[in-house]
């Protein structure tokens, strides 16, 4: 797992958290930590290769209320942009 962190101008600050390779409920977990770590309104970019991890992330965002900004898949990596509440 890798925290990075970003913040382009003009923009909110991102922080990436890289997850691949680790399975439910582990992206979860990770994520729930990470977002402890950055300012509401901010952005965490999960990246994942679990695809259990879009009814996860879904569920988990309902449950927190924290948004999905963006959801992808590339190559078999999931990615999704969540801002925290």
């Amino acid at each position: 797992m890798t925290l990075t962190e970003t913040n382009p101008t003009g923009t909110a600050k991102l922080t990436t958290l890289d997850a691949r390779g680790l399975n439910c409920p582990m992206p979860i977990v990770k994520t729930a930590q990470a977002v402890k770590n950055i300012a509401s309104g901010e952005l965490l970019e999960v990246l994942t290769t679990d695809p259990g991890a879009v009814a996860d992330f879904a569920a988990w965002s309902r449950a927190t209320g924290n948004d999905i900004v963006e959801q992808t898949i590339q190559d078999g990596v999931y990615r999704f942009v969540l801002r925290r509440k």
